[in-house]
């Protein structure tokens, strides 16, 4: 057995997702390139992947071309194994498909629970054949696989039995995986793997993560985590952080800046280095393959930022938010002006200032905020002066529209 073992963590690769409209496969590209470099360059034993590799459970061909060729190039590399395992985003049989042929590579996917928990709980081997590492490969734990539903259950109820269920299955794992460490009789490292949301975890505005479970919360505590396992590698949360200050807790957060929001932040992916059982994390950061900027204001503010862009030379994507106190009627003419013959693109505008006359002429001291799409709806009725008779039908026709969305959602995930 190898005495040194080095893992390489990532997640929320989130292939295929556009923004606002913009294709962004030339990003996932640099992304795989970078990735496949500092996995060479670092000597990375194992690969590992915490869900949700592509953005849809429907990935378009070109989505899909990219996530084989990533892993064709890696199994040709140095880098022993590969293991990936679904996320909220992915769906489960897609991912599980080609799995006994991408295990010829040394790459193991889980897309869900197997029936046979056994095979959730991965051994390792090294180039001379002796085990070096456990991983228990555990994918998005869907609402199904960890719970029994009942009439008349809580909210409350509910999230108790999801945290339950949660807890329970990476205790069950987490046995399985000491006892095929005993039975080894060698010491070597176990990880978990995770696609959840752990409570205290910090998110940001814009950044795409999606509800796990509809109508709960279902953040679960750290404490969910046998003390058996060395290191948990997650995947779900975008912004890179450890679980309850604990360094062998961690979400390596997504590769890419999801949304205008994330936009300031910055990209990791872990390294962490086993010797003689203990592990050492190192966050090495990702580059910026497409700068994303918020340019916030009034219109001066905004005008001379652009300007300051555009004298650097810079090819950013931007999201414009105006909430000055001039009504301007031709923002986006005013805009698309500004950034003529620049490298600079627009790919959102939001005019706050518009919103907020909107609903202060109905009601002071609030903003959108603080309302709910159906307060929204009905108000801009009321603002519009929409009789009563037509706004009841409207109301019905929006709320099934409403519930045929969150269907559709529902049946997507």
């Amino acid at each position: 057995m190898n005495s040194q073992l080095r893992v390489l963590h990532t997640s929320d690769w989130h292939i295929g997702r556009t923004l606002y409209g913009r294709k962004r496969y030339e990003e996932f590209e640099a992304f795989f390139n970078w990735l496949a470099e500092t996995i060479i360059r670092e000597r990375v034993d194992v690969l590992l992947v915490a869900g949700d590799i592509f953005d849809t459970t429907s990935p378009s061909n070109r989505a899909q071309e990219l996530y084989y060729l990533f892993l064709c190039r890696i199994a040709a590399s140095p880098c022993r194994h590969v293991v990936v395992t679904a996320g909220n985003h992915d769906s489960p049989s897609f991912l599980n498909a080609p799995k006994e042929l991408l295990r010829a590579l040394d790459v193991h996917v889980t897309g869900s629970i197997p029936v046979n928990a056994e095979e959730e709980v991965i051994i390792l081997k090294n180039s001379d054949g002796y085990p070096e590492l456990i991983v228990c490969a555990v994918p998005y734990l869907r609402d199904r696989d960890i719970r029994m539903a009942e009439a008349g259950e809580s909210i409350q109820d509910k999230e108790q039995k999801l945290n339950e269920g949660i807890r329970s299955h990476y205790a069950d794992i987490a046995a399985i995986a000491e006892n095929k460490r005993n039975k080894l009789g060698v010491d070597i490292p176990v990880i978990a793997m995770g696609h959840l949301f752990a409570a205290g975890g910090q998110t940001v505005d814009d950044d795409g993560v999606r509800d796990l479970y509809i109508g709960s919360l279902a953040h679960v505590s750290a404490g969910i985590f046998p003390d058996s396992i060395d290191y948990v590698a997650l995947g779900h949360l975008h912004v890179p952080q450890k679980v309850n200050a604990s360094d062998r807790i961690r979400y390596s957060g997504s590769p890419l800046a999801m949304g205008f929001g994330e936009a300031r932040g910055n990209k990791s992916v872990c390294l962490i280095d086993f010797e003689s059982g203990n592990a050492a994390v190192t966050v090495v950061a990702v580059p910026v393959f497409q700068k994303l900027e918020r340019v916030k204001g009034c219109w001066k503010e905004i005008a001379d930022r652009i300007k300051e862009l555009s004298a650097a030379a810079s090819g950013a994507w931007l999201e414009v938010v105006y909430d000055g106190e001039e009504i301007i009627g031709d923002l986006r003419e005013r805009l698309d002006e500004a950034v003529n013959g620049t490298a600079l693109e627009i790919l959102r505008v939001k005019n706050n200032l518009k919103t907020n006359i909107i609903l202060n002429q109905i009601c002071e001291n609030e903003n959108l905020d603080d309302l709910n799409v159906n307060d929204v709806f009905n108000r801009c009725l009321l603002n519009h002066k929409i009789p009563d008779e037509q706004r009841q039908e409207l109301l019905r026709t929006y709320q099934e529209t409403l519930t045929s969305l969150y269907e559709s959602d529902k049946k997507a995930e």
